[in-house]
This record gives C-alpha cells, structure tokens and sequence, in this order.
C-alpha cells in the first residue's frame, strides 16, 4: 500500500471545489490501482481539509509525513496552504502541488503542476486587447499570495504593452459584500476587472456586479473561475466572463473527451462539475504514477535523477516537465449560460 495525502478544500470559500475534487482522486486511483498502482503499490488516499487555516492544514500534514502514514502529498489547495505545508515538510517527501499558482517553488520534492501567469493570465489578456479590444484592467482579488504575486506580475508585464492595469483590489479571503468595490468601478476608466478571487468569493462577486449592471460593460477575466462558479454565480452572473485554464469540461479534445467519458459512466450525469480544478487533482494523482514508472518510486532518493524537459500525456493532452514546473495547453473559454466554450488555444507545452 502507497499512501498518499490528499489535501482537498472541504469548507471555506474554496470547499465548493471539494466534491470535484474527490470524485476526481477517486477516479484515478480507482484507475491506477486496476492496474499497478504506482510503482507496483496500490495507492490509498488519506485525504487532508485543506480548507482550513493554512497552518492548522501544515500541521496535519506534518505529522502524516513524520509517522511515516503516508509517503507523498497531492492535491489542489490555495497558495497559503501549500508554502505552510513546504516550510513543515520541505525535503521530507514528494508533493504535487495540482493548482495555478504564482510561479516557481524551489523547495526539494516539490512538483508545481498548474497554470502560472506566464502560459495563462498573460496571454490571456493578449488575446483580449486582440480580440475585443480590452486594455484598461483593473484587478480584484483575494488578499493572499497568490492573487498578491500574480496581480504584480501582470502589472509589470503589461507596462511595455497596449495594456495596463489601472487598479488593484484585494480583499479578505471569505468576503461575500462587494458594494465598495463595485463602487470603485464606476469611478475608474476600465474596460474589464481580471478576478483573482476564489470559489464562493467569485460567485458573490459574480452575482453582486451582474446585479449593479455591469455585465454589459465591463468583460471580466479569470484564471481561477470553473464550472462551480457558473453553476454558483447562476446565467444571469456569466455574461461577458471569460476564464483561462489547462482544461475545461467540454474543451473536446481526444484526450479530455478520454477523461469525461470515463467520470461520466463512473459517477453518472449528476456527478460534481468536471472543471479545471478536479482535473488538476487528477493529474497530481496520474503525475505521482509516472514519476513512479520513470524513477522506480517515488521517494526523495529515487527522484533525485529526474530529467527535465520530459513529456507525458494525460487529459491536457502532452505536457512536458521544466524543472519541477510542468507547460501545458491553455486555453481561453467564454461563459455561456452555465458552461464555457473554448475560443482558443493560448499556450502550447514546449
């Protein structure tokens, strides 16, 4: 038996992505183990909240890894979580962080699996001023380093650029009244608001800005947004709302159309959104199996060969390993009603 930490939201403002989340480890272990697991091992989760205070998660995490309960870390959680679970348990085992994130994390064993702003936020809004003439941003997002280092990073990388991030907003983690901040958006001289908000903060965003009738004026533009949050949100939430991601429920490609059918026939046509945020917990589970094939396991010692620049495949298509950093597709989706349609393809792994 290989255990593995599954470190899942399940309350707080991003516990609305845990049902995806599990439906979607379960999947691959279910699929992994009918074959050998990882390495040879059968793979059981333990799954962690990582929904909780990031030190509270850190702790939890530690003590698995100390009393040797589980071998490996995987999962999708914010990034405050993921640096406290690294300061706790950095060098001790292998951890496949699934979420976007703001960019490199060089601590020992880590493997960054998500978008990061330069194959997702930046092209993204390329493609907006491009295509709909969207240069004028203004940024609201949730006050933690995520949002933090990516509303830097973008504002510095449009400076040279026909695009500019006018103003940046950042609120409380778990806010639900956006009054003040909306109000700050009828005063500025914007064309759209990129969302670094997460879960149940970007559904009452969502709802509050269609409400103050903004839809029809400003574009919004995302790259944490899901099927979740248009469920969430509801239709009359998603007019003018774009979201970037490495996948999409109906992105329809070989091998995205791959994984659906098999979550589809597994859990049934009212199974959790497929989104972008469980397919990532199923690539960290199907990224600790390849690392297994590729090194002969997965512990600290038999990873410290790995080559970079290696491609594998799996439901974002080929994606090739840079360091600890894994290129991806990305792709640009715009909201209609309750689903997104892909509009086009903005990064490419190299």
């Amino acid at each position: 038996m290989l255990p593995v930490a599954f470190v899942v939201p399940l309350q707080g403002p991003t516990g609305m992505y845990g049902p995806s989340c599990l439906a979607c480890g379960e999947l691959a272990v279910e699929q992994l183990n009918a074959r050998d697991g990882i390495a040879g091992r059968e793979i059981k989760l333990v799954v962690v909240d990582g929904g909780r205070d990031p030190e509270v998660v850190a702790s939890e995490v530690g003590a698995l890894v100390d009393s040797g309960a589980v071998e490996a870390v995987a999962g999708w959680h914010i990034s405050a979580v993921r640096q406290a679970i690294t300061r706790r348990i950095g060098g001790k085992a292998v951890y496949a962080y699934a979420a976007m994130h703001e960019g490199r994390d060089d601590t020992p064993g880590v493997f960054m699996l998500g978008e990061r702003p330069v194959n997702q936020l930046l092209p993204a809004a390329h493609w907006m001023r491009e295509q709909l003439g969207v240069g004028r941003w203004s940024i609201v997002g949730n006050d933690y380093v995520f949002p933090r280092v990516t509303g830097a990073t973008t504002r510095l990388a449009l400076e040279d650029t026909s695009s500019k991030i006018v103003n940046e907003t950042y609120v409380p983690l778990g806010t639900t009244n956006f009054h003040s901040v909306l109000q700050d958006l009828r005063r500025d001289d914007v064309d759209g608001v990129i969302m670094l908000l997460m879960g149940q903060d970007a559904v009452h965003f969502n709802r509050q800005f269609a409400r103050h009738g903004f839809s029809d004026q400003l574009t919004r533009l995302s790259p944490a947004i899901e099927e979740n949050t248009l469920l969430g949100g509801g239709a009359g939430a998603n007019r003018n709302l774009y979201a970037a991601a490495a996948y999409f429920d109906n992105m329809d490609t070989v091998e995205s159309n791959e994984l659906a059918t098999a979550y589809y026939q597994r859990y049934g046509a009212w199974a959790p959104a497929l989104n972008a945020v469980g397919e990532s917990c199923y690539e960290s589970i199907l990224f600790l199996a390849w690392l297994g094939r590729r090194c002969g396991g997965i512990g600290m010692d038999a990873i410290a060969a790995m080559e970079s620049g290696t491609f594998y495949d799996g439901p974002r298509g080929l994606v090739r390993l840079d360091g600890n950093l894994l290129d991806q597709n990305v792709y640009l989706a715009a909201a209609d009603d309750l689903q997104f349609e892909v509009q086009e393809q903005i990064a490419w792994a190299t």
